[in-house]
């Protein structure tokens, strides 16, 4: 299994899908203790979802799974939220604060899983930034990403439906941000802009306006085309099927503005 696929478009919009992945090499997967083994932090369908919803895009997809490494953590493991519960490069517990391994890797073991899956994901990642901003002047990251609505250890409450992150502003032209927080207030959902979840290390580390790549995260509540946020965590159609032109339309939006946004 290669740790990465990509799907080369000749757009403007690049789509990363770092957790969306289940792939667990045997020696990895016979660490992990029963709870790990449920992979429960995934990114659930995510890669469905978003198939076909704008033509020419470019699509960058970790296949391994988070716990092997987390592929939206920063490679010096610094929090990307001080102060508040989070997991890690790679995971030591799951999202609700609960253990994950028989045995946790060592610093070799973690070494190792950095060059094997995180180096590879964010090269391919790298490259396919590049070549669109050659191709087009400039390159628009949409960072997909989908979380359970009800986790205690991470937030309180109920997060909303549409969670958008630009670390307040800074990862793309301000465009950007309110072409996607219009839309999905017109549709009537839950949003928040800059709220629980501000964008990770994807996002805050290519999001470079000033020189050309513009980056956005976000993040669904699992809620939103999910049959339940349990196991099996099954797609449902329909709920999808609502979703979808929503998640449509901010992607061509985000396609037109791309000429506007060229230095």
């Amino acid at each position: 299994m290669t740790p990465v696929e990509v799907i080369h478009g000749d757009g403007p919009v690049v789509l990363g899908m770092p957790h969306t992945g289940t792939w667990l090499p045997e020696e990895i997967r016979a660490r992990l203790n029963a709870r790990g083994q449920e992979l429960s932090d995934t990114d659930w369908h995510i890669d469905r979802l978003y198939k076909g919803l704008l033509p020419g895009v470019t699509i960058v997809r970790a296949t391994f799974h988070r716990y092997v490494i987390d592929a939206n953590r920063s490679p010096e493991n610094e929090s990307l939220y001080p102060g508040q519960n989070t997991t890690g490069l790679v995971p030591t517990t799951d999202f609700n604060g609960a253990p994950i391994w028989t045995t946790e890797p060592n610093k070799a073991e973690i070494a190792e899983r950095m060059a094997g899956y995180h180096q590879p994901y964010h090269a391919a990642l790298r490259a396919e930034l590049e070549r669109i901003r050659a191709k087009h002047g400039v390159a628009i990251l949409y960072d997909c990403h989908s979380i359970r609505s009800h986790i205690p250890f991470l937030f309180e409450g109920t997060l909303p439906d549409f969670n958008i992150g630009t670390a307040g502003g800074a990862t793309c032209d301000p465009r950007i941000e309110a072409a996607t927080h219009r839309i999905c207030q017109a549709s009537v959902r839950t949003t928040v802009l800059n709220g629980r979840f501000k964008g990770g290390w994807t996002t805050r580390h290519y999001g470079r306006p000033q020189e050309g790549i513009h980056a956005i995260q976000m993040e669904l509540a699992q809620s939103t085309h999910l049959a339940s946020e349990a196991a099996p965590y099954a797609y449902d159609p329909a709920r999808a099927d609502a979703l979808r032109p929503i998640l449509s339309e901010i992607l061509l939006s985000l396609a037109d503005l791309a000429p506007d946004l060229r230095g």
